[in-house]
């Protein structure tokens, strides 16, 4: 079985309209909602968008079973104002994967966003992450950067802002899967500022005492760790000066496999090990791209293939990371 943790929901445009309205009149004309009926999620689930076909088709493609959906994270505004705009958002985006989940319950699996608004208490979103558990989601995306790049700094995670969420995903015995949303600047895109966030997450946790205060917390970071697994020398070695070990709290993370060339995989399970990785493709999404310069046979985020095929990782290896993994970190019972 292939479990793909890492995808997000391909919704109607009536939920990217609404957003559109609310963004217009900040909340002015109050709350409304997306009104769809079953036949338009379905549609959506079946439209090609950025893909050479729809969501659905690219899972039947790549033999995915089972795939962990979430809000597409740039659409998240998690620095837009008044705070109470990025709720209704996300709260309605959370409905609208709850409905796919229920349309097609052999297909997907939730994972909610966090209605996290710059400046606010991390408490404020817990309400919707209950709503969202009761409906049977598996875990949250958790933005390490909710000012979106615009030149406040949030608080690194491994501060107290961030303990009461860690406190209750341990009560919850759920995971959070790090994620960043939009960014504000030209010079740090949005993909780029994924990948920075999830090196300063990954940075910030392994250097606190996060790990040592809650020890069964669960955390799975995004695109392979960022630029973590390619630099983990550096921080091993700067981490001797202070007399640790950094690889101590770095075995404590999770790792998804959204990475879309062979050696960056390898790399990847080599350094963390095939126990602390969950395969993930973002299928579809930004990899969902024939290489200009491979066979335009398989699209970049086909990536079950080649880790099927790395002859140095045993059956055993392979199923921890294909399935076996997910369903240990995200308690799935399938």
């Amino acid at each position: 079985m292939i479990i793909d943790c890492h995808g997000h929901v391909s919704a109607p445009p009536e939920l990217w309209a609404y957003k559109s309205a609310v963004l217009s009149h900040r909340g002015s004309h109050g709350r409304g909602g997306v009104r769809v009926t079953d036949d338009q999620i379905r549609a959506a689930a079946n439209k090609k968008e950025m893909a050479p076909c729809g969501h659905l088709d690219m899972l039947h493609r790549h033999g995915t079973d089972l795939q962990l959906i979430s809000p597409r994270p740039f659409q998240m505004m998690s620095s837009f104002e008044p705070g109470r705009a990025v709720h209704w958002f996300v709260e309605e985006c959370n409905t609208i994967i709850h409905r796919n989940v229920t349309l097609f319950p052999d297909r997907f699996v939730g994972i909610c966003g966090l209605p996290q608004v710059a400046g606010e208490p991390i408490e404020n979103t817990f309400a919707e992450f209950d709503r969202c558990v009761s409906l049977g989601f598996k875990g949250c995306l958790l933005n390490p950067d909710p000012y979106e790049n615009s030149g406040t700094h949030p608080p690194g995670l491994g501060e107290r802002y961030w303990y009461p969420l860690y406190e209750k995903l341990c009560e919850l015995d759920l995971p959070a899967h790090i994620h960043a949303t939009g960014s504000r600047q030209d010079r740090e895109p949005y993909s780029l500022h994924f990948i920075n966030e999830e090196t300063t997450a990954v940075y910030n946790l392994v250097n606190s005492d996060v790990f040592t205060d809650f020890p069964d917390l669960k955390i799975v970071v995004s695109h392979g760790g960022g630029a973590i697994p390619y630099q983990i020398g550096r921080f091993i070695a700067g981490n001797i000066y202070a007399g640790k070990d950094f690889r101590e709290n770095f075995s404590k993370l999770y790792f998804d496999t959204v990475l879309y060339t062979e050696g960056a995989l390898r790399l990847l399970i080599e350094t963390v090990g095939a126990d602390h990785c969950l395969f993930g493709s973002e299928c579809p999404g930004v990899g969902s791209q024939y290489d200009p310069q491979g066979s335009q046979v398989r699209t970049m985020d086909d990536i079950a293939p080649t880790i099927a095929g790395f002859d140095w990782l045993s059956d055993a290896d392979k199923k921890l990371i294909f399935e076996d993994n997910a369903r240990r970190v995200f308690k799935l019972d399938v």
